[in-house]
């Protein structure tokens, strides 16, 4: 790294972002790791370039971009997450008797990686390896409830980036942030019809030691078959699940 201090330094204001919750000044950054602002300002304008930080002008803050959370939906899509959440997944199985998956965060999109599917219950488009945008989808709205706002304000700048199936699901940050709010308040997040019609979803996060959200768990189910006490039973599994995942992956 030494014959590379460009680098070494780039990859510095990427840890340092990472190690807080919320976007931070330029200032801070250059202080907190011993640049001159010139070069904090430059690198900052690299790593936008690149997509790997987002500058939020209303604040004058710079906090991670699409393409870190890319990155680290990247890490979470091998093994080690798959081989810890498979067992998770299919005890959820188990339980609910309905199909679960596994998601993580790829832009605004989420990403499948684990799809279980109960015995006797049809196949669904969430296979793995879709994408589908993540403020459709019960296992991304509990993803992005647990992003900080200014991260989620970067990955939906405007209008277009909110993106429907079906007619249905919020069209502008004020309403994704109103569902986002209901979310955190209710501890889990469900859609209805966004994704298949006839089919709904309850969907948690699972954090990694950081806190941070390391991918989303959620049961699908035809929710004209499904008794209202039932529904709670799903809940309660998948919020369950999440806390487990949650702890396997060294949250506390």
């Amino acid at each position: 790294m030494s014959n590379a201090p460009a680098a070494a330094q780039a990859l510095a204001v990427l840890q340092l972002l990472a190690r807080h919750a919320e976007p931070m000044p330029a200032a801070a950054i250059a202080r907190d790791l011993g640049l001159a602002r010139s070069s904090t300002y430059h690198l900052l304008n690299v790593l936008r370039d690149a997509g790997f930080v987002s500058h939020l002008g209303d604040d004058q803050r710079w906090g991670l971009g699409v393409a870190a959370f890319e990155l680290g939906s990247a890490y979470s899509r091998q093994a080690p997450l798959q081989r810890i959440s498979r067992p998770v997944l299919s005890r959820l199985v188990d339980r609910t008797t309905h199909n679960a998956h596994l998601v993580v965060l790829h832009g605004r999109d989420v990403l499948y990686v684990i799809e279980e599917r109960a015995q006797g219950r049809p196949s669904l488009v969430t296979d793995v390896g879709v994408r589908l945008p993540a403020q459709l989808t019960a296992s991304g709205l509990a993803i992005l409830a647990v992003l900080p706002p200014q991260q989620v304000r970067a990955l939906f700048a405007s209008r277009d980036d909110f993106v429907q199936r079906h007619g249905r699901g919020p069209t502008s940050l004020t309403a994704l942030r109103s569902e986002l709010s209901q979310v955190r308040t209710r501890g889990y997040a469900i859609e209805q019809d966004s994704v298949t019609p006839g089919l709904a979803s309850v969907g948690a996060a699972a954090l990694d030691h950081n806190g941070l959200p390391a991918a989303g768990i959620a049961v699908t189910y035809p929710y004209e078959r499904v008794a209202p006490a039932e529904r709670e039973e799903v809940v309660d599994a998948v919020r369950r699940a999440a806390a487990d995942l949650s702890r396997r992956l060294g949250h506390r």
